[in-house]
């Protein structure tokens, strides 16, 4: 007699359209119930469905690269991971486990996925990701991620009557405009290091009208940009990118109008006191930490296909660029 083989408890596969609701489901529900369980409240208010931004938004900009694993036996979506292909790297986005499947590998399997289709790019692996969970940045860590910029979330309440925006001297701040991208993509490449302009195209086209996109223009040029999402499922200013915390804090200022009545999140780096003193002067408050990390296969610890930023920066996670 042939000995029956048992087959793996999980495997891998892209996402398609008939997935969405699904995988929406397992971000509202796995994000409120480990912030539940580790921090006493839950983060996302609204119902499920407001989750279906991310693969609203991910699909929109980069098709076919979201990666979920599937039990087996059940056919049961165990887990699930977005990522974004660009020129000079990869960003890691969302990375979800659904609580009945927690503690079983299944996140490693996503991120092995994401490591495996990084290193046929020859480019790094970038992301954003949590301090305060220990498990998630311990998953990064194990992988060989190294830390590269520590980040404060703060977020406060809007007034209806918004910010008074103060130029630096020489500036102008106004939306950004197709004509802008150019200009915007070689500042941060110049600060940051990484090419995205099918993210700024994309922001710009607004399919879903939840964006909106700041530019700095000084005597030079565009000196910084910043972009900020409005939508039931995600309220948060970034990404953006200026040379001075001066220029930073004014962008903020003009972005954060586009919120009133709203309690949008933003991320500053540690390092950028003039900033966070700003934000705290406006009512802000600290609601999490994040740090950037990157991973490169291809090189050293020393080299790591990193290039430390020379400017501010502002990540988000909407979409995560690292």
């Amino acid at each position: 007699m042939s000995q029956n083989v048992s087959a793996a408890p999980f495997q891998t596969r892209l996402m398609e359209p008939k997935d969405w609701d699904d995988v929406a489901r397992l971000i509202h529900l796995s994000l409120n119930v480990w912030t539940e369980k580790n921090r006493g409240f839950k983060p996302i208010s609204g119902d499920w469905q407001t989750m279906l931004v991310f693969p609203r938004v991910y699909e929109g900009l980069d098709p076919n690269c979201c990666v979920l694993v599937d039990e087996t036996a059940s056919g049961r979506i165990a887990g699930s991971c977005f990522f974004h292909p660009r020129p000079t790297h990869v960003a890691l986005g969302i990375l979800n486990t659904h609580p009945d499947f927690f503690g079983r590998g299944v996140a490693s399997m996503l991120l092995k996925y994401v490591i495996d289709f990084t290193g046929k790019q020859g480019v790094p692996l970038r992301l954003v990701s949590g301090t305060t969970n220990l498990d998630s940045f311990s998953l990064y860590s194990k992988a060989g991620f190294v830390p590269t910029c520590f980040f404060q979330d703060l977020t406060l309440k809007v007034p209806e009557s918004g910010f008074t925006v103060q130029p630096p001297s020489g500036c102008v701040l106004r939306d950004m405009v197709s004509d802008d991208v150019p200009a915007v993509v070689a500042l941060e490449k110049e600060l940051v290091g990484i090419d995205r302009e099918r993210d700024f195209r994309f922001f710009l086209e607004n399919e879903g009208g939840i964006w909106h996109s700041s530019v700095l223009v000084g005597p030079g040029g565009v000196d910084g940009y910043l972009v900020s999402v409005k939508d039931p499922g995600s309220n948060m200013l970034g990404p953006g990118a200026a040379r001075t915390e001066e220029q930073g804090v004014a962008l903020i200022r003009h972005e954060l109008n586009f919120h009133r009545g709203l309690s949008p999140i933003w991320l500053v780096p540690a390092r950028a006191r003039t900033i966070l003193q700003a934000m705290y002067d406006l009512g802000a408050k600290n609601c999490d930490l994040h740090v950037s990390q990157v991973l490169d296969k291809t090189k050293t610890v020393e080299g790591m296909g990193f290039e430390a930023p020379t400017g501010i920066v502002f990540p988000t996670f909407l979409p995560e660029s690292g």
